[in-house]
């Protein structure tokens, strides 16, 4: 607006002032380098967002700016890599628009999810496909390996699975794999031949796994230009977020939707690139100024979230890496409590220290939810819930989600046979809950096509069954996923043979009521598409996804530092802070890349506090029956001792140890 018209008529000027202030009221609040990532709207940008800087903030204002300035919603997609950001983004969209039309907010595998039931009929893709969760990936793979005469034991499902989703995040198919690594050895020979009986169930179970679901839109896009043509077409505008955290595929895929408006916005940090492992290439955003000439790059450098002594131990720790781009956080938060750095003699008298001081913060007034303990790899979480319960301090595990419990997947089993009656893993699940009488014997006949050999008494089992799955196939057409998800509960048995157990079963049935309740968020969609959404987004839950559920209990939050990402709380405990387990050995051939991965996971770790932060080790700690002396992790000694208080030792004899 040019000020100057203001005087131009006194009236005029002031409504005209007026619905400008009203205007452009949502960007009140953003420093300059918000607003600029804001204001920018047209060809490719890359926002360098630091932890606490507000990117999820900015993200969601930008679309509702776009919105304002006349992008109809339904031309602006935003990709997300987490249920639980995507459903922050829609929630604050729907308070800036005031109930009107959203945008599309999906996670990848959600976007690949949509592109595949839209156009994925032209490369064989079924309208109502299952989405195998990791559970049904391994398990398909043992299937593999033992069919193939090979020991699990001896060979791991999930190592062979971790390599396949490695090789499709690439872009590879299976027959590249076996002309490139066929005859590289052992392992990579069998690989291969997993690979294929691996697809053949997928493709009998007419399901889908989670690499599927970026693999195949690539694919579907490459080779048929009308549907890419369409797709190019349905968003103006596309967002990315995490960005450091794509694979190739992914990278690829958010490049083909952008290409013919050349409007992609990513947002990431190269900092917190913390999931190399499993296929993430840092070299997206690495290399995103050369991939578009002339994209603007914009750094937010803010930190809101934390104290000023924690961003100065971050920067000092995140500056010794090479492999990134130059950002240096900045905070007008206060210096805040030094970092507090803790010895223990043994794993088992840090977990107890730990525990110890959550209950004396809770006592201060800090909330339990607001406080967490972050460990390098899962076995750590063992001393801390003996710990925790031994002090009787409330607490949760995040990693046994709600979606992986037994009684759980029953019923989701049942569900997805009663979308499709054809698929013998679920059949194999249905039947034993609960049990029916039809045995693998009986399985085995009807899925090798021998009927007539059944007795009369498995047919009759079986005749019932398969009436059940029937009029639940009917059934799901005509009404809501959630009346349809507690009718499964209640003509399964399972409701009844829960309500006569135990009280361990009693509580197994609130669970899948819980379930219920989750697929009303369905509700909206009709019939199949309801149950088939449902279905697909309950596989694409991950670990974060429990923290947005309604808690069973309330307590201190453990978990890995990897699950970690994207929360904050007020009090972090970083255990286990010892050379070879943080940083972690045995990382593979490029340990300069993997040093600074791991440091770039300290930093994660460390910058998930808002007010106070402590680190903790263990002289001895005992891997695998082993007792190990431990030496004080390397990144401890890229923090300023300035920053840093030793604690005294309540089980080491008042001995404080300096680094």
């Amino acid at each position: 607006m040019d000020f100057r018209q203001v005087f131009v008529s006194p009236t005029r000027s002031f409504w005209a002032f007026a619905l400008y202030f009203i205007h452009m009221q949502y960007l009140e609040g953003l420093n300059d380098a918000q607003k600029e990532a804001v204001l920018s709207t047209d060809g490719p940008i890359s926002v360098l967002a630091g932890a606490g800087s507000g990117k999820t903030r900015v993200l969601t204002t930008r679309i509702y700016h776009l919105i304002r300035q006349g992008i109809p919603p339904e031309r602006i997609l935003a990709v997300t890599f987490t249920n639980k950001a995507a459903r922050e983004m829609r929630e604050r969209l729907a308070v800036q628009l005031s109930g009107g039309t959203l945008p599309l907010v999906v996670t990848f595998h959600g976007l690949g999810r949509e592109l595949l039931q839209r156009y994925g009929s032209r490369i064989g893709v079924p309208r109502y496909f299952s989405v195998y969760d990791r559970d049904d990936s391994e398990r398909a793979i043992k299937e593999a390996l033992k069919a193939l005469d090979v020991d699990p034991k001896e060979v791991p499902p999930r190592a062979i699975l971790s390599r396949i989703s490695k090789e499709k995040g690439e872009g590879h198919s299976k027959e590249w794999f076996r002309e490139r690594h066929g005859r590289d050895g052992f392992r990579a020979r069998i690989t291969a031949e997993v690979w294929d009986k691996y697809d053949a169930t997928l493709t009998r179970e007419k399901a889908l796994d989670f690499d599927d679901l970026i693999s195949l839109p690539v694919r579907l896009l490459a080779e048929h230009d009308d549907i890419r043509a369409l797709a190019e077409e349905l968003f103006s505008h596309v967002h990315v977020d995490e960005y450091q955290d794509t694979n190739a595929l992914q990278g690829r895929l958010a490049n083909m939707l952008a290409k013919r408006h050349g409007n992609l916005f990513v947002v990431g940090d190269i900092d917190q690139t913390i999931y190399t492992w499993r296929g993430a290439t840092i070299e997206n955003l690495l290399a995103f100024d050369t991939t578009y000439p002339g994209a603007k790059t914009i750094i937010l450098a803010h930190n809101y979230r934390s104290t000023k002594t924690i961003v100065d131990a971050a920067n000092q720790i995140i500056e010794k890496n090479k492999n990134r781009k130059e950002k240096v956080a900045v905070t007008d938060n206060d210096d805040g409590e030094p970092i507090r750095f803790y010895v223990a003699d043994t794993a088992e008298s840090e977990a107890r220290w730990i525990a110890r001081q959550a209950r004396s913060e809770m006592v201060k007034g800090t909330e339990a939810e607001n406080i967490a303990v972050l460990y390098r790899t899962n076995f750590q979480s063992r001393a801390l819930e003996e710990a925790f319960l031994s002090e009787g301090i409330p607490y949760r595990l995040l990693g046994t989600r709600f979606l992986d419990r037994k009684e759980i997947k029953d019923v989701l089993a049942w569900v997805r046979l009663a979308l499709e009656p054809t698929r013998e893993v679920d059949r194999m699940r249905a039947v034993q809950a609960p049990p029916r009488g039809i045995g693998k014997v009986t399985l085995g006949k009807l899925a090798a096509g021998n009927r007539d050999a059944l007795k009369p008494g498995e047919r009759t089992k079986v005749e019932a069954f398969e009436a059940l799955v029937a009029s639940l196939n009917e059934e799901l057409k005509v009404v809501l996923p959630s009346v349809f998800v507690r009718s499964v509960i209640e003509k399964s048995g399972l409701a009844d043979a829960l309500s006569k157990g135990s009280d361990e079963d009693k509580e197994r049935l609130e669970n899948v009521k819980e379930l219920a309740t989750l697929a009303s968020r369905y509700d909206g969609l009709p019939g199949e598409e309801g149950v088939a959404a449902f279905l697909a987004d309950t596989a694409l839950a991950g670990d974060q996804d429990e923290l947005d559920r309604k808690p069973e209990k309330k307590g201190v939050t453990l978990m890995t530092v990897h699950a970690a990402k994207g929360l904050e709380f007020d009090t972090v405990f970083v255990t286990g802070l010892e050379q070879g387990l943080f940083p972690h050995e045995g990382m593979g051939e490029e340990q300069d890349r993997d040093q600074e991965e791991e440091r770039r996971l300290f930093y994660v770790a460390v910058t998930r506090a808002r007010k106070r932060l402590n680190l903790t080790m263990a002289r001895v700690r005992r891997i695998y029956g082993t007792d190990y002396a431990a030496e004080p992790s390397a990144f401890l000694y890229d923090i300023d001792e300035g920053l840093i208080s030793p604690v005294a030792g309540e089980y080491d004899d008042e001995r404080v140890i300096h680094i």
